[in-house]
Order: C-alpha cells, then sequence, then structure tokens
C-alpha cells in the first residue's frame, strides 16, 4: 500500500470513527434512565421516553422520529444536514428530525452559525441529555457505543424501523419513511 493511500485510509477511519471512553458505570445507567429532556435552539422542548428498546417523543406518537447525532466539526454530518432539511421539510407532517449535538459546552450562537452555515434546518438539541440519549440510541443499533458519525436512527410508534452511517442518500431515507408510513 502506497503512502497516499495509507494517508487516506487512516483519514477515513479518523473521519467516521469515534472515540469511547465509556465506563461500565455510565452504561448501567444508559438502561436504567428512561427520560430525556431536549430543547432545540428555538426553546421547543422535547420529552423522549425510552421503553426497552423503544424510543417515543411525547405528543408526536403518529410521526416517524429520525435521531440525528452528530457533531459540526464533522464533514459527513455536515453534508448531511441540507439532505435532512429537505426530509423535514418534504415529510414536515409526518416526520420529526431531531439533531442530537454530541459536543460538550457548545453555544446555542455557535450552534445556530452551523445551522445556517450547512443549511440543517431541523430542530437540533443542544442539552446536557444529548450525550446520554445519543448513547442509549446506539445501543439499540448494532453499531456498538464506538459509534461513527453521523449516525441516524429511525423509529416509528417507538419502534426502531432502521439506521444508516454517514453520508447516506437522500432517497434510501425517503424509502424507507414511505415505507413506515404506507406510502
Amino acid at each position: 500500500m502506497s503512502l497516499k493511500n495509507l494517508f487516506i485510509s487512516l483519514s477515513v477511519i479518523f473521519l467516521l470513527g469515534a472515540c469511547s471512553d465509556s465506563s461500565q458505570e455510565e452504561l448501567s445507567s444508559l438502561v436504567s434512565q428512561s427520560v430525556y429532556h431536549l430543547k432545540d435552539l428555538k426553546n421547543v422542548e422535547y420529552k423522549v421516553i425510552k421503553e426497552g428498546n423503544d424510543f417515543t417523543v411525547e405528543g408526536m406518537s403518529d410521526k416517524v422520529i429520525l435521531f440525528d447525532i452528530f457533531a459540526t466539526w464533522c464533514p459527513p454530518c455536515r453534508a448531511a444536514a441540507p439532505n435532512l432539511s429537505k426530509l423535514q421539510d418534504k415529510f414536515k407532517n409526518d416526520v420529526k428530525i431531531i439533531g442530537v449535538l454530541i459536543e460538550e459546552d457548545k453555544s446555542n450562537a455557535y450552534v445556530q452559525r452551523f445551522v445556517d452555515t450547512y443549511g440543517a434546518e431541523y430542530s437540533i438539541s443542544n442539552t446536557p441529555d444529548n450525550h446520554t440519549l445519543s448513547r442509549a440510541i446506539a445501543a439499540t443499533t448494532d453499531v456498538g457505543q464506538g459509534f461513527p458519525i453521523p449516525l441516524m436512527v429511525m423509529f416509528y410508534k417507538g419502534k426502531y424501523i432502521n439506521h444508516y452511517i454517514g453520508v447516506v442518500p437522500e432517497e434510501m431515507i425517503e424509502n424507507d419513511i414511505k415505507k413506515v408510513m404506507g406510502k
């Protein structure tokens, strides 16, 4: 393998990989916590309820919920933002996309610059519960706790439907939404 190919491979692994510093105690707390409180940049509050491996958002039992677990520094996360915005706009009555920022200590003004720069026109949560919620959601998939980002996980009526890693074609997510909604 050439040095250039090695560098490219390591760069991709670095961009798509995630570090895991979880302890057994932290993982146990994921199982026991059942309610997460999120607030988006417009101060809209969301109560996410976990029952076993099911996740619902209070007041949205009839919507497809897509959690987008992301970071502002992540190039694939930046690339996914406009696609998610298009889907939110297209399915505004049937789908709720909630961005779950996994970076800590970011001001809402900083996150708003991400929204403005990358066209992330959907709800983005920047709250203390983001980290534990993202870990609990990831636990419902087969990606493990050292999950790559963006990690998008779809639920309908609380039930896990599918998850997507990295930038995926908008049409792929749209197709799954239509299947779930019977369209």
